[in-house]
């Protein structure tokens, strides 16, 4: 990505061009969760287009921080410029940070699945396609590893979606994305690509979850 600061807020706004709200009631709540405990963790999600699913989880209670970054692949060109090739192997991702004493990581789980992304989407969400989109979980220790896979299976068996849920258990570094591409919904809620295919996200998270979120 060029750093001239207008440069690369262009590149930020041709960065994503599709994706819609996964669904309108939120998944059953996981069998299986990470207890709570006490400090900060984090969590590393792959859910499309980092823009929306950045916003979704900067509005849920107990989250402190997201940010938009890459995973999957190499530092060398964990860039947007390289990642939107899809040859590199990242996929676009959040990490949040949370304290699990307020939100546990089964719920951040549960949020994804129902209104950041659509689960059941091939690498692509909405007209984003290729790998970079694709929807996967990166947990960041066993424990994770251990609920996201039971959780995956017990939506499989639930039936509640109409296709097969295609979410990956991956491994791989979080590497920060450009500046241009943090808080994008928040510095730029009238972006055509926003009021299209991110706000609607917001609005479900809000209606379906109205106790998990905050304005």
């Amino acid at each position: 990505m060029m750093k001239a600061p207008m440069i690369a807020l262009m590149l930020a706004a041709s960065a994503c061009t599709g994706a819609s709200a996964a669904g309108q009631q939120l998944a059953p709540p996981p069998a299986l969760d990470v207890p709570a405990s006490a400090g900060l963790q984090t969590a590393v999600l792959a859910g499309g287009c980092f823009w929306g699913v950045e916003a979704v989880f900067e509005h849920v209670r107990g989250v402190r921080s997201v940010v938009s970054g890459y995973a999957g692949g190499t530092a060398a060109d964990a860039n947007y410029s390289a990642v939107s090739t899809n040859r590199t192997n990242h996929a676009e991702v959040v990490k949040i940070t949370y304290d699990p004493r307020q939100v546990s990581y089964g719920t951040l789980l549960r949020l994804f699945f129902s209104v950041a992304h659509d689960p059941t989407q091939l690498n692509r969400q909405g007209p984003d396609s290729g790998r970079s989109y694709r929807s996967a979980v990166f947990p960041q220790d066993a424990r994770q590893r251990a609920v996201a896979a039971a959780y995956i299976a017990q939506l499989s068996r639930s039936g509640i979606y109409r296709r097969p849920i295609v979410t990956r258990i991956e491994s791989g570094h979080f590497f920060a994305a450009e500046a241009a591409h943090q808080d994008f919904m928040r510095r730029n809620p009238l972006h055509p690509y926003i009021l299209a295919h991110d706000a609607p996200k917001l609005r479900a998270l809000k209606r379906a979850a109205p106790a998990l979120y905050r304005s």
